[in-house]
């Protein structure tokens, strides 16, 4: 018989990923315990965002065999986000890609001249990546 604490434990990361994306609009709306799966139903703000928890969901369990999950895009494919005072396009590449390293995507798809001029209050198109 599964439990939903040890459930719920062992995809933590996973519902932490939904939760990160709180800012931009992500909505956890039940974790709870279908049969012997932990059934997770969220809807997350983009494209972008649905990968970034898939990613998480495959980190944890490749075959995904205990969880049932309902993931709902309720946007486009990419995530609009604006720059707060302090944010580095690594930082924000981390956020939604887990990698900061992969910045160049971001300033790619908005035509940033120069990445290390990143004025607060810019609206920047977060694509998702290939």
């Amino acid at each position: 018989m599964a439990d939903l604490a040890t459930l719920q434990q062992k995809y933590e990361p996973v519902l932490k990923a939904i939760d990160r994306f709180t800012p931009e609009g992500a909505q956890l709306q039940d974790v709870s315990l279908a049969g012997d799966k932990l059934h997770v139903k969220a809807t997350l703000p983009s494209q972008v965002t649905l990968n970034f928890v898939w990613d998480q969901i495959k980190k944890v369990d490749a075959q995904y065999a205990d969880l049932q999950h309902e993931l709902i895009n309720s946007g486009g494919q990419d995530q609009p986000y604006t720059t707060k005072p302090g944010d580095m396009l690594s930082k924000i590449a981390q956020h939604f890609y887990g990698d900061g390293n992969l910045y160049g995507i971001i300033v790619k798809a908005n035509n940033i001249a120069d990445p290390d001029k990143l004025a607060a209050g810019t609206t920047l198109n977060i694509p998702v990546r290939s």
